[in-house]
């Protein structure tokens, strides 16, 4: 098992530059991670830096609050799609989940996943703003509607990960969807935690050390 087949390799500040997202890419050629996750205006510059290689481009939609207009979802999902997104990270609308519009949610999601078909979609939720119950209700809806993935977090919330979250989530979809987790991933022994969880893709932007840490630990990690 090679960590390296598990990263989502992460630039997502809204600081980032194109030679940020170059370097992003070289390195993720480099080390063979998984997938890129870039902004929607980076996509298009992500996948010219890594054609013919077998690395992916994810892109983030509804970033990072969740609380556009799903039409507005739905659109940059297919843009992003169109620019050569082989992965979608949707935000859900947080504040819907939190007023329990059910319906809502469900619709939501799946309206993007009818968008883009065969396109993986992973479905973050925002771990840090939500209740158990709300957890397991968000990861039920999820799977209702198609995702392929339930997510953890953004990165730009209060907290991250957790292994107690990613537990709860792993009960919940069962093998019904997989699952990432995301944000605040940034040492060997955590990432193996996950991994050894059940998580099948970690969010971080601390790709590179963690395969140079597992490497000199000399672990098959």
């Amino acid at each position: 098992m090679k960590i390296n087949q598990f990263i989502d390799h992460t630039l997502l500040k809204p600081t980032a530059t194109k030679q940020q997202i170059i370097k992003l890419c070289e390195e993720a050629k480099t080390y063979n991670f998984y997938a890129v996750c870039v902004n929607g205006c980076y996509v298009a510059l992500a996948k010219k830096q890594l054609e013919n290689t077998k690395v992916k481009v994810a892109a983030v939609i509804g970033f990072p609050l969740g609380a556009m207009t799903t039409e507005a979802k739905v659109f940059e999902a297919k843009n992003c799609v169109e620019k050569g997104a082989s992965e979608i990270d949707m935000v859900l609308n947080i504040g819907k989940l939190i007023d329990g519009d059910d319906a809502y949610i469900e619709n939501e999601i799946k309206a993007i996943k009818e968008a883009i078909g065969n396109t993986v979609l992973k479905v973050i939720f925002e771990n840090c703003y939500l209740t158990k119950t709300q957890i397991k209700k968000a990861c039920k809806l999820a799977v209702n509607a198609g995702a392929d993935f339930v997510k953890t977090s953004t990165g730009f919330g209060t907290d991250g990960a957790t292994l107690q979250d990613v537990t709860l989530m792993k009960q919940t979809v069962k093998d019904k969807a997989k699952i990432k987790a995301a944000g605040g991933i940034r040492d060997i022994t955590t990432a193996k935690k996950y991994i050894e969880m059940g998580v099948s893709r970690l969010g971080t932007s601390s790709g590179v050390s963690l395969v140079q840490t597992g490497v000199s630990d000399k672990n098959e990690y």
